[in-house]
């Protein structure tokens, strides 16, 4: 039996009792379509969204292992080292000697590295104004808080839960 249909304000149907995978499967293609319209404009400054992922993330912490990097961005350390093997390639990033630690190295933003990722800070700060910025500060409020309680409740399957 299919769920009654309620318009809102904005004229879109919307079930009385909506189906959270219908919900998921919103949110994936919304993923990425936002992730492929930021790409482009990545792409114009030289960057993937990987390698801005890399740089926006040692913005905010410096000094991570290749390790810890591939942990925060939930990736390999494999996927990392041919990331960091490039932007330490292209002048970004740089690896400096962790003392004590002869296998593992600190990786650092270069002066051109900082500047590129604000680059990209701006690009997606312009995107997330045109876009999300435009919802009522109410609506963000709320989006926040529905995205952190499933973040939570991800958080508390952990990674590979099969249920």
């Amino acid at each position: 039996m299919n769920a009654p249909l309620v318009q809102t304000a904005s004229t879109s149907p919307v079930t009385a009792s909506a189906d959270p995978l219908r919900v998921w499967f919103r949110f994936i293609r919304l993923n990425r379509r936002v992730s492929a319209a930021v790409a482009v404009e990545l792409r114009a400054i030289g960057l993937s969204i990987p390698q801005f992922d890399v740089l926006s993330t040692l913005t905010e912490r410096e000094g991570l292992t290749q390790q810890d990097l591939a942990a925060r961005l939930y990736v390999t350390k494999g996927n990392v080292s041919g990331l960091i093997d490039r932007l330490v390639e292209a002048g970004s990033v740089e690896r400096r000697a962790i003392p004590g630690d002869r296998r593992s190295y600190a990786l650092h933003l270069t002066p051109a590295g900082s500047e590129l990722a604000g680059r990209g800070i701006a690009i997606q700060g312009a995107y997330v104004a045109r876009t999300l910025g435009r919802l009522a500060p109410e609506d963000i409020a709320e989006f926040e808080r529905l995205v952190l309680k499933w973040r939570d409740l991800a958080r508390s399957e952990g990674p590979g839960h099969g249920g």
